[in-house]
Parts: structure tokens; sequence; C-alpha cells
């Protein structure tokens, strides 16, 4: 009789085991699931307490109980006692030795006795949380394996219903243990003090190197333009024409001062035959007459040099010439720029912001903006010494460079950006520059 109660009480075990195991399959979330571990488990194991515990959601079901507000006492009790458990395979027995003096000192107060902890895992094997069994009397050998066989269903229900963490976020659980976290610490100490080449980006334009400056000629106003942006010229090529409407006036009246002034003198020298009062009124004519011979001298000039020519071969820089037909200029006022193709130069403006150590011979790497597949070389070989206002009101310093490829010039007139190097330093200095900068500016240090 008794072989035979044996085998039916394994088989209604078995029988329950397997109703568990189906309605923890059925279940469709994760809080139906929790609720059917805390309080059906009852049926296998005997317990007076149990409580789910998951490190993604903390404290998620405790059986018999609503769960009680998360600040509370009792919760952060279990929480810490969660926190405090031993990573192991396989169902144990909660040693209170092991566990922190806080733990284990209110352990009378919250918690019975005895303790099982059932670990649940993902489906990848990682920890995910743990299933506390808790009574007054102690847990024998016996219940083991069926232990492990409620862990192993409930880490099945685990891994249907909580998704897989990206890596970042089981990184970051990885570094909440105390000695990763303190080697992860001491590496990202120890990479801030790699040196670097510290470097800056600013606007750049590909310049003319050593341009011949076309200037107005004189005061007046541009009539029309000969010649294109970027157009290729030659010496003695009519670039642009000033309005004539003036200086034509003008020669005409020097002119006609000039007629009048040489008639008098001609009477004059007529009547310095006949009497002295001619000779005497000959000599200040004669004056007049070459004052205004003078006049009339200059003024032809003037008309003469009207038309700009090319002084030299090249390209014409500048940039369209409505912005300059009818425009007023006075003498000396640049119009535009001759430049040889193949003499040109890297032109850097660097905002005081971004202004670091630099020395001649520096690298620098040009990323045009219409090409920035190709990056072009360059050397420093000048900066000014002292900040100006650059274009777009921003005060900065201009840096000039000469390309290393000079058989392949990109265009003059090109832009992009500039990458200049500086000299090397730390790791940790060059990520923290511009904050400690703007530190030291708040605090006027």
């Amino acid at each position: 009789m008794s072989g035979n109660a044996a085998a039916n009480g394994q088989v209604v075990g078995l029988s329950l085991l397997l109703q568990l195991q189906r309605r923890m399959r059925d279940s469709r979330t994760l809080d139906e699931a929790a609720f059917i571990a805390v309080n059906e488990t009852k049926s296998l194991l005997s317990y007076r307490q149990a409580v789910l515990w998951l490190a993604d959601g903390g404290v998620t079901a405790i059986s018999g109980l609503p769960l009680p507000e998360r600040q509370s006492p009792y919760l952060q009790w279990l929480t810490g006692l969660c926190r405090a458990l031993p990573e192991q395979s396989g169902p144990f027995v909660v040693d209170r030795g092991a566990l922190p003096s806080r733990i284990a000192a209110e352990w009378q107060e919250w918690w019975p006795a005895a303790s099982l902890a059932l670990p649940v895992r993902h489906g990848d094997g990682e920890a995910a949380g743990v299933l506390l069994l808790a009574r007054e009397e102690e847990w024998t050998e016996a219940e083991q394996p069926l232990a492990a066989e409620l862990a192993a269903i409930y880490s099945h229900a685990c891994a249907l219903h909580v998704q897989q963490r990206p890596w970042l976020k089981r990184l970051g659980r990885s570094l909440r243990r105390r000695t990763v976290l303190l080697t992860v610490v001491a590496l990202l100490t120890a990479a801030l003090f790699i040196p670097v080449r510290l470097s800056v980006l600013a606007p750049a334009e590909v310049a003319a190197k050593d341009p011949f400056l076309v200037r107005a000629p004189q005061d007046g106003v541009i009539e029309s333009f000969h010649v294109r942006p970027n157009q290729e010229v030659t010496a003695g090529q009519l670039l642009f024409r000033m309005d004539r409407t003036n200086l034509s006036a003008r020669l005409g009246m020097a002119r006609k001062a000039y007629e009048v002034a040489a008639e008098e003198y001609r009477q004059s020298a007529v009547l310095a035959l006949q009497d002295d009062k001619g000779k005497i009124e000959m000599a200040p004519r004669r004056g007049r007459m070459e004052e205004r011979a003078a006049e009339l001298s200059g003024a032809s000039r003037l008309l003469n040099r009207l038309e700009a020519t090319a002084p030299r071969g090249g390209i014409a820089v500048f940039s369209d010439p409505t912005d300059w037909v009818g425009k007023g200029v006075s003498i000396g006022e640049k119009v535009l720029m001759i430049a040889d193709p193949a003499q040109a130069e890297l032109l850097i403006r660097l905002p005081v912001a971004d202004a670091i150590a630099l020395a001649p011979g520096t690298r620098i790497i040009l990323y045009l903006s219409s090409d920035p597949r190709h990056p072009r070389e360059a050397v420093l070989t000048s900066a000014a010494f002292r900040a100006e206002v650059l274009p777009g009101g921003v005060v900065g310093y201009r840096l000039k460079g000469d390309f290393t490829d000079t058989a392949h010039l990109p265009r003059i007139g090109l832009s992009g950006t500039a990458k200049v190097y500086g000299e090397r330093v730390m790791l940790g200095y060059a990520l923290l520059r511009r904050p400690l900068t703007a530190v030291r500016q708040w605090l006027g240090w």
C-alpha cells in the first residue's frame, strides 16, 4: 500500500508540474506569469511568502499581496536582499551570514527564517532575476530537484516575456559590478593621458598667390566690363572702361580755353610790333596760354587712362561685373586681380575661439566643398599677428599655407573646411579644451 501511495504521489506531483508548465506557457503578459510564479508554485513547494525580483523591473510580484509602494521600507529591504544574493547556476538556500550586515540585521523583522532562491535567466543564459520562497522550516535536499525544474520553467517564461536588452544595457549591468567598474574607470582615466595631435576646423578657400591688383585709374564711374570672372586674359587686354562723359566735357572746355588764350597771345604779339603796350601784355598772355596748354594736356592724358588693361597674363579674379558697372570708384580702389593659375595658396580664417598654438610648417588638410572625398595637403606658411574682423563679422586670424602637391593645384576661388593640426597634447586636454576655456572666461581667471 505504501508503494502505491508513493507512486500516486509522484503521479500527482508530475501532473501538477505539467499543469503549472502549461499555465506559464499560456500566460500572455509578464505580470500574469509573475502572478502564477509567486502564487501557484505553492501547489508543489510549501512556503509562506514568495517574491519575484527582476533585474530590469525590481520587485515584480509578491504572493498573496498587491505590490506595495516602491518606496516602502519592506520593498526597499526586499530589493536590497535580492541584489545582494550571489549569482549561482541553480537553486540554493540563502545563507544569512553571507549577506551584508544591514540586510541580515533586518531579516527577522521582514522575512521568514529559511529562504530558497530560484535563479531566473534570459534565453542566452544571463541572469534575469530570482524567485525567493520563504518559510519557517528548513529546506530539504529532496526539494532541490523540483526547485531546479521550476527555475527552468520560469526562465523559459521570462525569455518569452522579457525582451533581451541591447548590448549597451548589458554592458551597463556589467559595469555595476565593482571590479569591472573600477577597471573601466581606470582604463578611461589612463586613456585621458594618451598623447594626440590637437586640431581645429576653420573655413578656408583657395586664393591667388602674389596676384596683381588692378585698381581704379581715377575717380569716376565704371561704364563697362570686358572680361568675365575667372576668364583667362593676356597682357594688354582691355579689362574695363570708365565713363567718359565728365572728362570729355572737361577736355572740350580745356581745348576752348587754350584756343582763346592762344588767340589773345597772337593779338598781343601783333600789337607788340606797333607800340610798347602790346609788348607789356605779351608776357602775361603767353603765360595764360601755356597754362591752358598744360590743362589741355592733362585732360587728354586722363581721358586716355579711362581704359584699364591687363598688365600681365593670367585669370581675372573678381565677383560679378554687374556689381561694378555704374558704381562710383575712387582713384586707387581695388577692382579686380590678375592671378596666375599655377600660383595658388590656402587662405584660412581661424576664429579666435578656436585659436591654438601654431608654427610654420604645421600640417593642414583641406576638404573642398565641391570634392570632399579627395582632401588636399598643405603646410602653414604664415599666421596673422593679431586678430581682425573677418567676413561674416567673426573676429579671427588669417592663416596662409602652401599646397604640397603643386602639380595638381585646386582652382582659385574654391572653398571648403581646413583641418589645422597643432602640437601634441593629452587626450583629456583635447576633449576639455573648449569647456575649460569657457569656464576660465566665466571666472575671469
